[in-house]
């Protein structure tokens, strides 16, 4: 049986025909009639999250790891602010998230009532549209309600996906569950049709230069392995930098090249190229990005967005767009181009040489070693594994290390939501195994990700716990102090020990280079029904 709530049984039933499979849903009484449609429907799968910030990311790791649109749910409110930063992430990584928020009818907001706000429009400039479906009461507004939740949905898989916002006006009485079907609903369908060429002016501007640098940002999952055939393809043409955010075998060490020139006081102005191809989102590198910057090269932006002007070099002179679906292989099939073969063989002996030097460099026991070992061990183990890294100190070494592709939320997010990004990941991919890199503010910030009946053995998490934000110790110009290091940098005494002991989750703590070692070793290869943390415990 199903809601008597006629605009919610409008939108279980296009939900169902626009293909969504999952809806992460959370508790409270004006949402209640929601959830049951979409737990009484059969099509689709609910995970219920009691954390409305958590369980956002929850929806946002589901939507990473099967690429379709998912479902957040949640009652009205302040439960509606709660998703903004998971969001907000979604919007930058252009993943199909479908915020649904039940909301009291419109006459009381305002006035002094229970868990009202102006909810309409809380997460306009985060989504790609947003609209309030009407209680109907007539034919017309029947066709009014079908037609806005089309809309949200179609724009959730337009040329880029993108999050909405469907808010749900529901009156009292709220929990009456007598109707037996679902109506017939008008489904809408959209054709986009396929770009794959680029402009005459782009291929001239290309053709025209003979130092090009490549530079591919973070990119979905689904394009890794293009980027690395197109990296491949391109190598012998012009320089390419990518991070393991953007390639299936990890990246080129750009960073590190740009480093050990600053450091030995080399004129890099040699090492600029005459044109610029930025493809995908955002660097890591900081120094990277302001290498591209002081090259003044003129840059060609491949994004999938055009309607929005993103000039990460300040030197912007084209813009192409490509779909969703487009081969970025394909989109440079063809490009006559004549190369400076002396400004590759300069970058290529920079980057050997950035290379060697990150392999020859055996650090201490420290967090630097420990995601070192760890992805020795990775490149030696036969098993698919979706990598997840927080932000901070934790990426940045999977810039140096990892020869895989990186999972991050790098498009907006700081320290929050990696671990329930990686858990809800974990809960739509039940026989992989899904590994998250974080460290302590990120993990305790964010503990809530593990109060969770769902979650399974597949988990596994190394937390490394340097009892503060290390990475504040390498940010230039930052004083150290007693000061600093509470107000800034969060220095704290606590461990994860307790948080999996209440939450049944698998614990193994490490505190030398050695108990490192093995624990890594166990972390990958034990057989559990429950996750596992893996602390390794640094010292200061």
């Amino acid at each position: 049986m199903y809601s008597d709530k006629e605009n919610i049984n409008i939108l279980t039933a296009l939900l169902m025909s626009h293909g969504v499979e999952w809806a992460v849903v959370c508790p409270g009484s004006r949402n209640a009639p929601i959830v049951h449609n979409l737990n009484a429907c059969g099509r689709i799968r609910c995970c219920a999250i009691t954390d409305e910030r958590s369980a956002a990311f929850y929806a946002l790791g589901i939507a990473q790891s099967l690429r379709k649109p998912v479902v957040i749910c949640v009652t009205s409110g302040s439960a509606l602010l709660n998703v903004a930063p998971a969001v907000a992430e979604a919007a930058y990584q252009h993943l199909p998230l479908v915020v649904i928020s039940a909301d009291r009818p419109a006459e009381w907001i305002d006035q002094l009532d229970g868990q009202t706000l102006r909810q309409p429009a809380a997460l306009a400039d985060l989504v790609a549209n947003s609209v309030t479906i009407p209680e109907p009461h007539n034919d017309g507004q029947r066709w009014h309600c079908q037609r806005l939740i089309n809309e949200a949905l179609l724009a959730c898989r337009g040329r880029t996906d993108a999050p909405v916002h469907i808010n749900v006006p529901i009156s009292e009485p709220l929990f009456n569950y007598n109707i037996d079907t679902l109506p017939a609903v008008a489904h809408i369908d959209s054709h986009l049709s396929r770009f794959c060429h680029m402009s005459d002016k782009t291929k001239t501007l290309i053709s025209q230069s003979d130092r090009i640098l490549m530079v591919i940002g973070q990119t979905g999952a689904p394009r890794q392995h293009q980027v690395e055939s197109l990296a491949n393809n391109m190598s012998g043409a012009m320089v390419v930098w990518h991070e393991p955010l953007s390639g299936s075998l990890g990246g080129v060490p750009f960073d590190m090249a740009l480093q050990m020139m600053e450091a030995e006081g080399i004129d890099i102005s040699s090492y600029h190229p005459n044109l610029i191809i930025y493809i995908g989102d955002t660097l890591v590198s900081k120094r990277g990005r302001q290498f591209l910057r002081q090259s003044q090269a003129p840059t060609i932006l491949f994004t999938q967005d055009a309607t929005h002007v993103a000039d990460p070099t300040q030197h912007l002179v084209m813009i192409e767009e490509y779909g969703r679906d487009d081969d970025l292989v394909s989109l440079f099939a063809d490009i006559a181009i004549t190369p400076d073969q002396s400004f590759i063989s300069l970058w290529n002996e920079r980057l050997q040489h950035a290379t060697q030097t990150i392999a020859d460099l055996q650090p201490e026991y420290s967090y630097r070693w420990a995601v070192k070992y760890l992805e020795e061990q990775l490149d030696d183990l036969y098993l698919d594994i979706y990598v997840h890294y927080a932000n901070s100190m934790a990426v940045r070494y999977a810039t140096l290390y990892a020869n895989h592709y990186v999972y991050c939320n790098r498009g907006v997010n700081g320290i929050e939501g990696t671990l329930s990004t990686s858990a809800g990941f974990s809960i739509a991919s039940p026989d992989d195994l899904v590994l998250c890199v974080i460290g302590d503010l990120s993990f305790f910030y964010d503990q809530n990700a593990l109060w969770n009946r769902n979650l399974g053995g597949n988990l596994r998490v190394m937390l490394v716990n340097d009892h503060g934000g290390g990475i504040f110790a390498n940010v230039k110009g930052m004083p150290h102090n007693d000061e600093t290091d509470i107000m800034v940098a969060g220095s704290h005494t606590a461990d994860a020990r307790g948080i999996c002991t209440q939450n049944d989750i698998g614990y193994i703590q490490a505190t030398n280079i050695d108990q490192l070692r093995m624990g890594i070793v166990q972390l990958l290869t034990m057989q559990t029904h429950r996750p596992v943390v893996l602390e390794v415990l640094i010292k200061n």
